[in-house]
């Protein structure tokens, strides 16, 4: 693991850890989230499954809640960027 990689690791084992049922009071209403998989590991450590934010002021809660229980995925910055990538390579006119 780069010295980097190390340390931002480092920097998220002293933060404390929510667990989805988690009580929304006490969340923050504006952040960073950090998205561990239970169980899965990674440079014997817990591996890191996403990192992300939100839009607009006060907005963490909400969307922290759209990762566990909306259905429609269409949202996902991260989605549309995978899928623009994959249309990309193949040359594909939808773009």
């Amino acid at each position: 693991m780069s010295e980097n990689c190390n340390k931002i690791h480092q920097l998220f084992k002293r933060m404390k850890k929510f667990h989805f049922r988690f009580n929304e009071n006490e969340i923050p209403h504006n952040g960073i989230y950090i998205i561990f998989e239970k169980g899965e590991k990674a440079h014997r450590t817990d591996r890191i499954v996403r990192i992300g934010t939100h839009t607009g002021d006060d907005q963490l809660r909400s969307r922290l809640w759209q990762h566990f229980i909306n259905k429609n995925k269409d949202r996902s910055i991260f989605r549309k960027n995978i899928g623009r990538a994959l249309l990309n390579r193949n040359k594909d006119s939808f773009l």
